[in-house]
C-alpha cells in the first residue's frame, strides 16, 4: 500500500545524506510525512584495549563520541527542516538491522539512502549498509548513487514517473506505487519492459520475427496488467539487457524518479534478482525499489 506518512532518513553526515535529505524534505512537504533522522553507532570494539585502552577509557571515548553524534545529528539540516515534523534518534548496533527493524516497528512508508554504487558487479555492494537494507527492508527503500549531486530542495520536481517492470509476482506492486506516486505528484507516468530473447528455439520463427513476437507478447502482459489495476500510463518495450534498457529511457525521457520491483526478505524477484543493483547503480535518477 502506498502511503508516506512517515519517512525514515538514515542520516552518515555525508554529502549523499545532505542529498538524500533534500529530497525528504521535499516529500513530506507535499504528503505532510513525519520524518525520522536515524544514525545507528556501530558498539565500541573490546579488542582495543589489547592495545593498552582500558575497558573505562574505551566507554568514556565511546560515550564522547555518542555526545559528538547526537550534538551533529541535532544540527544536521535543521533549518531546512524546521517547518516538518521531525524526531532524530541515535542508536547502538548493526547499522542495516538497526534500521530495518527500525523501520519495520514504526511502519514506516519508505526509507530515504543514498549508496556508494561501487563497480561493476554486484558483491561489490552487497556489504554496504544499502545493499543489506535493500534485501531486507519491507518496506519501499529510496536510494540514489547521485545524491551527493541532488538540486536544492526548491528545484526537485517528479514531472516523470518511470516504472521498470519486469512482468513477474512482484509487478502489480510497483506499478501501483508507481502509479499513486504519480497521481499524487500530476506527474507522467511510463512503463518500461526489456524483453530478454534469448537465442531462438529452434522451430520459431526467424530472428526479427521472433524478437517481434516476444515484444508483442510483453506488451500484451503489460497491457493487461494496467487494465487490472486501472493504471493510465503510455509503455515502452524493448528487447536488450535489462539494466541498459530501462536507464537508457530513464535518461532519455528524462524521468525524475524510477520504480522497480524488490522483494521484501527473500530478496529481488525475477530477472530483477540480478538486475535490480545494476539499476540502481545505473540509474541517472533516484530508484524506489517497491
Amino acid at each position: 500500500m502506498f502511503s508516506l506518512a512517515k519517512i525514515v532518513l538514515p542520516v552518515d553526515f555525508s554529502e549523499r545524506s545532505l542529498g538524500a535529505a533534500r529530497y525528504v524534505e521535499v516529500l513530506a512537504g507535499r504528503f505532510g510525512s513525519e520524518v525520522i533522522l536515524l544514525h545507528v553507532l556501530p558498539p565500541p570494539h573490546y579488542e582495543f584495549s589489547a592495545l593498552e585502552v582500558g575497558g573505562t577509557m574505551l566507554n568514556e571515548l565511546f560515550a564522547a563520541r555518542s555526545a559528538q553524534l547526537r550534538s551533529e545529528l541535532d544540527a544536521f539540516q535543521e533549518p531546512e527542516l524546521a517547518h516538518i515534523r521531525t524526531r532524530r534518534l541515535l542508536l547502538e548496533g548493526d547499522p542495516a538491522k538497526k534500521i530495518v527493524e527500525f523501520a519495520q516497528n514504526e511502519k514506516a512508508g519508505v526509507i530515504v539512502m543514498p549508496t556508494h554504487g561501487y563497480g561493476p558487479f554486484r558483491r561489490f555492494i552487497l556489504g554496504s549498509v544499502t545493499a543489506k537494507v535493500l534485501h531486507d527492508a519491507d518496506c519501499p527503500v529510496w536510494t540514489g548513487v547521485h545524491l551527493e549531486q541532488a538540486p536544492e530542495a526548491s528545484a526537485i520536481r517528479f514531472d516523470r514517473v518511470l516504472a521498470g517492470l519486469d512482468l513477474g509476482t512482484q509487478s502489480p506492486k510497483t506499478l501501483r506505487w508507481a502509479a499513486e506516486m504519480a497521481a499524487q505528484c500530476g506527474a507522467r507516468l511510463t512503463i518500461v519492459h526489456a524483453a530478454v530473447c534469448g537465442a531462438t528455439p529452434a522451430g520459431a520463427p526467424a530472428e526479427g520475427d521472433w524478437a517481434r513476437q516476444i515484444k508483442e507478447r510483453a506488451l500484451d502482459e503489460v497491457e493487461a496488467l494496467k487494465r487490472t489495476l486501472g493504471v493510465e500510463a503510455e509503455v515502452v518495450v524493448e528487447t536488450g539487457d535489462p539494466p541498459h534498457v530501462v536507464c537508457a529511457l530513464a535518461k532519455r525521457l528524462p524521468a525524475e524518479l524510477l520504480v522497480i520491483g524488490r522483494g521484501s526478505a527473500a530478496g529481488v524477484f525475477g530477472r530483477l534478482r540480478t538486475n535490480a543493483y545494476a539499476i540502481i547503480r545505473q540509474s541517472p535518477c533516484p530508484v524506489v525499489s517497491v
